[in-house]
């Protein structure tokens, strides 16, 4: 008798501290996944406000998605560009006025990880214009630089 109380104490004891402790448990999967989700509404927002820019004809205001350093680059159809300076300058010889510019349309088809803060993101772009329309698409790499997305690579054919 005394060995069964002391058993039922027992089961007592450890079945209502089992019960009282309560664990938030999250998994590598969910940080990663939450960081996902985040840095693709961040890209996405950038990509957004690009297409407002280029819409109203505002080239520097599309530049403010890229990565104003000496150090980005950009493949295009004319070969490697360097620099965000250079970069802006092509835009502005190709695009001159709002005929050639048109209006702009992204389609995004991924964004994947590469690794810590860097993405890349494949897409196509539509250009209706006055001039004719232009399709065509990218690659392009971003990376959070002091808390923003940036591009710091782009190859778009």
């Amino acid at each position: 008798m005394k060995n069964s109380i002391i058993l039922l104490l027992l089961v007592l004891i450890c079945s209502t501290s089992c019960i009282s402790v309560k664990a938030d448990i999250t998994t590598d999967a969910d940080t990663y996944a939450t960081e996902k989700n985040l840095a693709e509404a961040g890209i996405r927002l950038v990509m957004e406000k690009q297409e407002i820019a280029w819409n109203q004809h505002d080239l520097e205001g599309f530049m403010e998605g890229y990565w104003k350093s000496e150090q980005l680059k950009f493949y295009g159809a004319n070969g490697l560009t360097l620099g965000w300076d250079n970069t802006l300058a092509r835009y502005k010889k190709a695009y001159p006025t709002k005929a050639e510019s048109g209006t702009l349309n992204f389609v995004i088809n991924d964004i994947s990880k590469i690794e810590g803060d860097n993405y890349w993101v494949m897409g196509e772009y539509h250009l209706k214009r006055e001039v004719g329309d232009a399709d065509g698409v990218f690659i392009i790499i971003f990376k959070k630089i002091n808390g923003e997305w940036k591009i710091i690579a782009d190859m778009s054919c």
